[in-house]
């Protein structure tokens, strides 16, 4: 049988179902059903888990060990589910589960709940699931379960194109999706040639289809396939092994594979994996310092946050109303693609907080407040589904927000405000996180054991990894001193809600935002100030802030007597935000930078070279930081991030993007432009 020829595939977007008598899911487009009528649950434990040996390999993990699973065509999660009741029965206590899935079209979370519903055996984890389901936009998705336990990183898209962005090590791969007939866009020698490229010697592989060319197509990017006995209505399903060569079917001669590569960049490349007791020093106890704590204790490491304050969340963390705020581009750059990955992973967090009190989900919006917002406006509405953003007039926009506009703006209706000290607060409730208070950190030695942190002369933490995580103040150590990080202060004000103020019911943003009502206090700023280093409330930030609440609405100005309130009389906040040049944060680990210089010195005379040799790093020494305004959104993805790079896991945002904020940017673009 000969591949046939690709239909052409609608854009990416929500999954089109019909529902037949018996209530299962039938893709309108694809004219195929996502799961077996005669017994989907054991087609999948067959085809899947049975083929792929999952029970034995699940049993056979050591301690903080994971098993990496890699699937196209997420579908209903049915695959997900049940290896993950599977590892739940048969791994030790201390393992853990990966699973990677790409979906070009997902089911709306009132399909997936409904497909779901017939599976009872899988509720607890059909649940769970459902649970976490929320903000699931294009891109890369990071989902947390079992307390880390078991991750699901998401690929909404096309599968070539997100999975050629793809870096992972992947132990096994479910090939779904629909059959080859109705869908083979899912089945080319360019999305196996990406298999390959993410396996290893031993990966194994298992499909539902036995179809002669998928077969020749998989042997030909060196997976060694064979036909096994197949299940019902099934003859045959295919399961193999990547071995990294070709077998020809005419001559069973073996040749090594072609697998699609990425250029090799020695200075983005992995650094060698920490050994010796997982104890990780993290010093900073803001969203960043405690997002890596968590993503890190929920990997079975012993982490110390040393923190200079009394408390966690003292510094630009500690406002009391944090907005998931997304400045988009149309474009899908590296810092718009990290927003929305990062935005979904924030929201889903938020489940986990007390709504009304540390989170609300009211909903953001942001005002075209002129001519070029509104075309910059119109242009994200086009390039970025609707459930994510859409496009309201004045008329909507105010019955939306509850108050008087001028104009109308986007809406992002999963959006909203958290209390960024809860969010911290919950991120540093695991046992395996001590924090130790009160303690500045002001130097770094490196000894044969690990580094050592002192402060004032005195040792206070030793540990194999340090991760930095205190805003600027990463330059005041030696080896971290030449990265780009500037403080900018920003000032809140905080104003008593009033009767008529209750009535704003979503934030609204233009050149500041004003949040609706926290513990009966509205929040409304922010102003940016690159120059002033006092943290003394000003009063003329003061009247800014109120002056870009009367241009967002002179009525919520008036409902809150804004004309008679004196600046210097009102509560607020000030603290430094921490960014880079790029406005991208710096998250990955730190190289030594005269070896550095001196190791890719020829790429100063040409750009073009990839030199061979490895990067200077300094071992065990890891940044997360530079996240400016946008920390909600980008820090606790960043400790995902760094946890991913010690650990040796599927990153979780795209290479290019993890490249984007790697802390080697700023030392490669000096080489590059040091002839210029």
């Amino acid at each position: 049988m000969t591949a046939p020829t690709p239909a052409t595939a609608p854009a990416a977007g929500p999954a089109d179902l019909d529902w037949d008598a018996s209530g299962q899911p039938r893709s309108k487009h694809f004219a195929d059903v996502y799961f077996s009528y005669e017994d989907g649950l054991a087609e999948t434990r067959y085809v899947f888990l049975d083929n792929n040996q999952l029970a034995q390999r699940f049993a056979a993990l050591t301690a903080h060990e994971a098993l990496v699973i890699g699937e196209t065509g997420f579908g209903t999660g049915l695959n997900f589910l049940c290896a993950w009741q599977l590892f739940i029965e048969h791994a030790p206590a201390d393992a853990r589960l990966h699973f990677v899935s790409v979906e070009k079209y997902p089911l709306s979370r009132a399909d997936l709940t409904r497909a779901l519903a017939l599976w009872p055996q899988l509720a607890q984890f059909a649940e769970a699931l459902l649970s976490q389901y929320v903000a699931v936009h294009p891109g890369f998705q990071r989902l947390v379960f079992a307390n880390g336990r078991v991750v699901l990183t998401l690929l909404i898209g096309d599968a070539l194109e997100l999975l050629s962005q793809l870096d992972a090590r992947i132990d096994c791969w479910f090939l779904d999706g629909f059959a080859p007939a109705k869908n083979p866009d899912m089945w080319t020698p360019e999305l196996f040639g990406q298999l390959a490229r993410l396996s290893h010697l031993g990966t194994s592989i298992s499909t539902f289809t036995s179809t002669g060319y998928v077969r020749r197509r998989l042997n030909a990017a060196g997976f060694k396939m064979k036909r096994t006995p197949g299940i019902g209505k099934k003859w045959e399903v295919l399961k193999g092994s990547f071995t990294g060569a070709v077998i020809d079917p005419e001559t069973r001669v073996s040749s090594p594979a072609e697998i699609p590569t990425q250029p090799a960049k020695p200075w983005f490349a992995r650094p060698p994996q920490a050994t010796g007791e997982r104890h990780a020093i993290v010093i900073g106890a803001g969203l960043a310092g405690c997002a890596t704590a968590a993503s890190l204790a929920q990997r079975g490491w012993r982490v110390s946050v040393v923190e200079q304050h009394a408390a966690i969340a003292q510094e630009a963390s500690g406002n009391p109303q944090g907005v998931l705020y997304l400045k988009l581009s149309a474009h899908h750059t590296a810092l718009s693609r990290l927003i929305v990955s990062g935005y979904g992973h924030t929201r889903r967090l938020a489940e986990g907080l007390l709504k009304g009190q540390d989170w609300d989900n009211c909903g953001v919006l942001q005002l075209a407040f002129d001519d070029k917002e509104a075309q910059r406006q119109a242009q994200l509405a086009e390039a970025f589904p609707a459930d994510l953003v859409v496009n309201l007039d004045q008329a909507s926009a105010e019955h939306k927000a509850g108050i008087e506009l001028a104009s109308g703006g986007l809406f992002y209706p999963e959006g909203g405000w958290v209390h960024p000290p809860a969010l911290c607060a919950l991120q540093t409730q695991h046992p395996q996180v001590e924090l130790k208070l009160q303690q500045q950190a002001l130097e770094l030695r490196r000894t044969a054991e690990g580094w050592q942190v002192y402060s004032a002369g005195q040792l206070i933490a030793s540990a194999p990894v340090v991760i930095l995580a205190n805003a600027a103040q990463i330059k005041a150590f030696s080896q971290s001193a030449g990265l780009p990080l500037k403080r900018i202060r920003g000032q809140i004000t905080r104003l008593p809600a009033t009767q008529a103020s209750r009535a704003l019911s979503t934030v609204v943003c233009a050149e500041g935002y004003v949040a609706p009502p926290r513990l009966d206090e509205h929040t409304l700023g922010a102003s940016f100030d690159f120059h002033s280093d006092d943290l003394t409330l000003s009063s003329a930030d003061q009247a800014s802030n109120l002056q870009l609440l009367e241009e967002i609405s002179p009525q919520l100005a008036s409902a809150l007597n804004v004309g008679a309130l004196d600046p210097a009389e009102l509560a607020g906040r000030a603290a430094f935000r921490c960014t880079s040049p790029d406005y991208l944060p710096i998250v990955g680990p730190l190289a030594h930078s005269q070896a550095f210089a001196e190791a890719y010195a020829v790429l100063s005379k040409d750009a073009r070279q990839v030199p061979e040799a490895p990067c200077p790093w300094l071992e065990g020494l890891y940044i997360n930081s530079g996240h400016g305004s946008r920390g909600l959104i980008t820090a606790p993805l960043a400790g995902e991030l760094l946890a991913a790079w010690l650990n040796n896991e599927p990153l979780p945002v795209p290479v290019d993007v993890a490249e984007a904020c790697h802390p080697n940017r700023f030392a490669l673009r000096t080489l590059i432009r040091g002839n210029r």
